[in-house]
């Protein structure tokens, strides 16, 4: 791209910034993906795409306008940029001669995926196990360039290569089927994804979710009460995510949708919780260089030893409530308007050993695996499956349980924290908000929690508790 296209369109875009318009930017993405599933013992879908695309926004006071469109030239800048201001009701320099080379283009080649191994992954599957009924695989890999034109003069470019491999199971014995999952999702490229071969890689996974859908077959209906819950550092992050995460987002804090609005300052955790939401870490499938607004990625403490200390924020939320910028402003493609949301998200390590803090549990619910669930971030109230659960009994790991479900109240839960192991593990995952899909991960090391109320099958007649 000439340096002087690119000027003219930082003219135009700080002319409109500057025509009563509060802030303006184009954001130009160029990527391409390739996709695999293999289900019901057959390559069902391969799949490529391509998404390129720009979109130009203006803010004024509280208020977006936005607009989009396909091509990467700068004369689907100059048509962006101006339907945005009309939109908007600011004037907007012409472009003039624009030009039809691309502002930007996929900064690395991404080779098709050779997942040859399905077939001979799936024989292997079932000369395992007998019960299994059908075995799903999905892998995909995907590149994005993006760049960002702001009217303040910030120019910022960056590259994401993304990998990842899931594998779910579905069992049925007696008449009962149970299911198993498993995930790899990396910032990296196919080549350092796998630590070796593909089919080996893709093995590991597969075998581990067969053995939790096999477990899940011989497992006890899980009590119901209130009890102590050990959470396990790969039960995933679903709790910093969903309980809390989503309500330190600067949107839902203005949106007066969160319980912790107005609370910067006070202790809204136990004292042993730390919580991070950081974009730096190399590699994972959360983070960036620059969010989709230009910003530098950054290392926030959202949660210091259980006292608040800030919310996650895009340009406008930090401009709307005069908050600092954390470089959390993030989009699932051109076509979308970016919103404060997570990157890594993660409760960080305690000093306490997880398997002491078992040995402190005379009987509860050890957690190795969430599942699904929901949560209202208005009240904090939520509720969330368990796939991979056992009984606690006299500080050691008992009976595998199942239809276990954890229903509380997320500042009660981080309140409710005793307990902090010493070891954090990261789970990726992608994060659903209006609309817009994008990659994070989330973590947290063993939380020993009390007081949360566990649903199961064996319901009985609700009396039964645990300390």
């Amino acid at each position: 791209m000439e340096s002087a296209v690119l000027s003219k369109i930082m003219e135009t875009v700080s002319k409109i910034t500057g025509a009563a318009a509060d802030y303006a930017d184009l954001y130009v993405q160029a990527g391409v993906s390739h996709s695999t599933l293999f289900e019901e013992g057959r390559l069902d879908t391969i799949s490529s795409s391509q998404s390129d695309g720009l979109g130009a926004r203006v803010i004024k006071g509280d208020n977006t306008s936005y607009s989009h469109t396909i091509g990467t030239t700068a004369s689907s800048a100059a048509r962006a940029l101006s339907d945005v201001a009309d939109i908007a009701g600011v004037k907007a320099a012409k472009l003039g001669e624009s030009g039809d080379e691309p502002l930007i283009e996929i900064g690395r080649s991404l080779p098709s995926i050779d997942a040859g191994f399905f077939h001979d992954l799936d024989r292997r599957l079932r000369s395992e196990c007998k019960y299994l009924r059908q075995a799903t695989f999905r892998y995909r890999t995907s590149v994005k360039s993006m760049l960002v034109i702001r009217g303040d003069g910030t120019i910022a470019r960056d590259d994401r290569e993304y990998t990842s491999f899931v594998a779910q199971v579905v069992l049925e014995r007696d008449d009962e089927l149970r299911t198993g999952y498993e995930s790899r999702s990396l910032l990296s490229g196919v080549d350092g994804f796998w630590s070796g071969s593909a089919a080996a890689g893709a093995e590991e996974i597969a075998m581990s979710a067969l053995a939790r859908g096999v477990l899940m077959l011989d497992a006890i209906p899980c009590p119901a009460g209130t009890m102590m819950v050990l959470l396990d550092g790969t039960a995933g992050g679903t709790m910093v995510h969903e309980a809390c995460g989503h309500g330190l987002e600067a949107v839902i804090i203005q949106k007066v949708f969160s319980v912790y609005r107005d609370r910067v300052g006070e202790l809204v955790a136990s004292p042993l919780v730390t919580i991070v939401d950081d974009a730096t870490v190399p590699g994972k499938y959360g983070s960036y260089r620059f969010d989709d607004e230009g910003t530098p990625a950054g290392r926030t403490v959202l949660i210091e030893n259980g006292v608040l200390k800030c919310y996650m924020t895009d340009i406008l939320s930090a401009k709307l409530g005069e908050l600092s910028l954390t470089g959390n402003g993030r989009r699932e493609s051109y076509m979308h308007p970016p919103l404060p949301r997570m990157s890594n998200t993660f409760i960080t390590e305690g000093e306490s050993d997880p398997d002491e803090l078992m040995s402190n549990v005379k009987s509860g619910l050890l957690v190795k695996k969430m599942g699904g669930g929901e949560v209202n971030p208005t009240s904090g109230d939520f509720v969330f499956h368990v796939s991979e659960g056992y009984l606690i009994e006299n500080g050691r790991a008992g009976r595998a349980v199942k239809g276990a479900t954890l229903t509380g109240n997320g500042p009660e839960s981080l309140m409710n924290i005793v307990g902090v192991g010493s070891k954090l593990v990261l789970d990726p995952g992608t994060c659903g908000k209006s609309g817009q899909g994008v990659p994070v991960t989330d973590g947290q090391p063993t939380l020993l929690i009390k007081n949360i109320t566990v649903g199961g099958s064996d319901t009985g007649d609700g009396s039964q508790a645990f300390e």
